[in-house]
């Protein structure tokens, strides 16, 4: 990744992804949305009428799993780039204590990665989360899976199954609605860019990698 031009202290135009892990990144939320619609269908009847968007029930049903392997095999190609940015830290710990005032808008704790210690819970909840749905997805795959495994077996991964899909759901949302809270992230994911003074804000520490420049 190239370092940031050196122009005046929070007017750069820092890179954050490459080309490369933004379009994964949008591919695993594409393959994230058609998963999430199709496999609603498969969980209530209520959610039926989302298996017209795949052209009906039986396609539905066939490429759902196929879906989650696209979602699995995608969302590993992208994070296992991102491990080493995503170990926590002592500062993450302090952050982590002024989250609710960070939330606020009340405090501003000090962040010295690329990702903040929120981020960095999301990432290590989803490798667990995802990992969790394909091994359970295996196990309901039917025909090629699901009659190797018992009945009981099949039963505890169909729960297990919907009760991970569902911590997946809040954990997007909560992804969806920071990047949104957080003025200035989508662009990161859109340009591969942030601006210098959006770095030093939210990510002092890398900011200061990235520029040169020590955080005032």
């Amino acid at each position: 990744m190239m370092p940031a031009m050196r122009m005046p202290p929070g007017q750069e135009v820092v890179p954050r992804y490459s080309t490369g892990e933004r379009l994964t990144h949008w591919a695993v939320a594409v393959a994230y949305v058609a998963l999430f619609l199709s496999g609603l269908a498969l969980f209530h009847p209520f959610f039926y009428w989302t298996s017209a968007l795949f052209g009906g029930a039986a396609f539905m049903r066939v490429l759902h799993p196929f879906l989650g392997v696209a979602l699995f095999v995608l969302f590993y190609a992208y994070a296992l780039r991102l491990w080493r940015d995503n170990i926590m830290t002592d500062s993450d710990k302090k952050w982590m204590g002024q989250m609710v005032a960070y939330m606020n808008k009340a405090a501003d704790p000090y962040v010295d990665g690329k990702y903040n210690a929120g981020q960095k819970l999301m990432y290590w909840s989803m490798i667990v989360v995802i990992a969790g749905l394909f091994l359970t997805g295996i196990v309901l795959w039917r025909p090629y899976f699901a009659p190797s495994f018992s009945l009981g077996a099949r039963r505890f991964a169909a729960v297990l199954h919907a009760g991970l899909a569902f911590v997946m759901f809040v954990g997007i949302g909560v992804h969806v609605y920071a990047a949104y809270w957080t003025k200035g992230s989508m662009r990161a994911m859109t340009r591969g860019t942030v601006s210098g003074a959006w770095a030093r804000f939210h990510h002092p520490g890398w900011y200061a990698r990235m520029t040169g420049k020590e955080r005032p």
